[in-house]
């Protein structure tokens, strides 16, 4: 069976340059195989699926954790937010979602059924954006995933602009894996289907400028999808794609009633991109190679240097940054040029970049694949739960989030863990209190005042309860939480609460607030 989102013919399947970087590869290669696993396995699962020593899987890992991209709970490694930002990258790079997410936005809200945008990955497609509908019969694909073309409706819109080496590819691919075991984003493909389907489908859509999926992915789901063009070059940018469900639309429908709809929503993004802006360069990441190094020197041999220092060639391209040359590399990272080059040679290897006309070099949307489908539809609560354990246990004191209600009067706690005390605040996930008696509902009422930062209450919810909160704050600055931590008075002065307390709930927040950023630059993060 062929790794997820390569083929036989892909350059995986081809010997790896004399330069590229083993450590580099096998690191991917964990990557990838906690991105088909759903972002956990256990180190002895990681180690049969990759076919590593369990020495190497545990360097990787420990390489991984340090960088902040996996998390140990006890024996399972754990995808974090922080390996988002290794996708924010390309989709940085590429400007589309930037761009286009908001009339997709809305033409999800007119339409009342799923959009997304999707771009091509050789012989298959990913989705970089994605607006939903809550059903109870939803869509379940994610940011990131990769599907088969030949299986949707945007795969013969790209097809029109396939080369016959392209087509060669697919071909091969199709004999190779003929069921898309190697697409473990799709079910199954139950029976093959004859090549010539698909490029009859090809044909038509060239000509009529739409595709359709009737039911090619599993029964009952039906989409239809039109290209936006890039306005330079007139060659397809991405693709529009709303799916519904036969019990709500059959194919046709959605040809003859939404279809008009979607290509009015097109016309618009294409003028999007034509009025765009030229992209202003943020700055890249700073002293990465001096950290990386340092933690070699830290470390010694359990730390992977030439995977931390490949990984940050990654980080290097953003917006503005969409093609960079092998000096603006080595110049943004911090790395000698011979590292910058052999860490390149290895991504191209793997599809991970690909070479421009200008000798430089442009991410993939392969760079999709590393960690981020199973984190795209992450909750705050999830981001939190980790950091409120690691603070319960260094303050022995049990903590929480809440968000305010939509009543607006009221606070809910939507994440909590607990102290091991005999005597304990007994509050659980879903509990609602009134949001004045509660340092947590100080924090998230916009007329009540916290100049100092944080807000504490002295037993006027209940006798004997003391809590401390601070606020969690979205990309914007706005305060969307509270993380608090609450004790007995018996246990805590106010004064130690302040002294004691107060720097780790602040640290605790500042945590989730940069994996939370990370995680919601390109993706919604729902509050609860």
């Amino acid at each position: 069976m062929p790794p997820t989102g390569t083929t036989t013919t892909s350059s995986t399947a081809a010997a790896a340059p004399a330069e590229a970087v083993a450590p580099l590869m096998r690191g991917i290669a964990v990557l990838h195989r906690l991105t088909e696993a759903n972002g956990v396995l256990s180190l002895s699962a990681l180690e049969r699926a990759t076919g590593l020593a369990r020495s190497t899987v545990d360097r990787i890992v420990g390489t991984l954790a340090r960088m902040g991209y996996v998390r140990l709970d006890g024996r399972d490694a754990t995808l974090t937010p922080r390996v988002m930002e290794l996708g924010n990258a390309y989709l940085a790079a590429l400007r589309l979602p930037a761009l286009l997410s908001a009339r997709a936005d809305a033409l999800a809200d007119e339409l009342d059924e799923s959009v997304s945008l999707a771009v091509a990955d050789r012989d298959g497609i990913r989705f970089i954006h994605q607006a939903t509908r809550r059903r109870a019969m939803s869509l379940s694909f994610r940011i990131g995933d990769l599907l088969p073309a030949e299986r949707t409706a945007p795969g013969p819109l790209f097809a029109t602009e396939w080369t016959d080496e392209e087509w060669r590819a697919w071909r091969a691919r199709r004999a190779a894996d003929p069921h898309h075991h190697g697409f473990p984003a799709v079910p199954p493909a139950p029976r093959g289907t004859a090549d010539e389907d698909f490029v009859h489908r090809t044909a038509r859509a060239a000509t009529e400028n739409y595709a359709l999926d009737d039911q090619l992915i599993e029964p009952g789901l039906v989409a239809v999808s039109v290209p936006v063009r890039d306005p330079r070059t007139a060659r397809i940018a991405c693709v529009a794609n709303v799916v519904s469900h036969t019990s709500r639309h059959t194919a046709a429908d959605l040809r003859d009633t939404l279809l008009p709809r979607l290509r009015t929503a097109v016309t618009a993004m294409e003028e999007e991109l034509r009025q765009a802006p030229p992209p202003e360069p943020g700055p890249p990441p700073a002293g990465l190679a001096i950290w990386t190094g340092a933690s070699k020197q830290e470390l010694g041999r359990e730390f992977v240097e030439s995977l931390a220092r490949g990984l940050t060639v990654l980080t290097a391209f953003g917006e503005g940054r969409a093609e960079l040359t092998l000096t603006e590399v080595a110049k943004a990272t911090g790395l000698a040029r011979a590292t910058a080059r052999r860490a390149l040679i290895t991504y191209e290897h793997l599809g991970l970049v690909t070479p421009t006309p200008d000798r430089g070099f442009a991410l993939t949307p392969r760079v999709l694949s590393l960690g981020f489908p199973p984190l795209s539809r992450t909750s705050l609560p999830r981001i939190a739960t980790p950091h409120l354990t690691t603070l319960a246990e260094r303050i022995q004191e049990s903590t929480s989030l809440a968000v305010l209600s939509e009543r607006g009067d009221e606070i809910q706690y939507t994440a909590r863990v607990t102290a091991s005390h005999v005597m304990s605040v007994d509050i659980t996930v879903g509990t609602r209190l009134p949001a004045r008696a509660t340092s947590l509902g100080r924090i998230l009422l916009p007329d009540v005042d916290t100049s100092a930062g944080y807000a504490l209450v002295d037993e006027e919810l209940e006798q004997g309860v003391r809590s401390i909160a601070v606020p969690i704050h979205d990309r914007t600055g706005r305060v969307i939480a509270a993380l608090n931590a609450a004790t007995h008075v018996a246990r805590r002065t106010v004064e130690e609460c302040v002294h004691d307390i107060l720097p780790d709930l602040e640290s605790t927040a500042s945590h989730i607030e940069t994996d939370l950023h990370t995680a919601a630059r390109f993706t919604r993060v729902p509050l609860t």
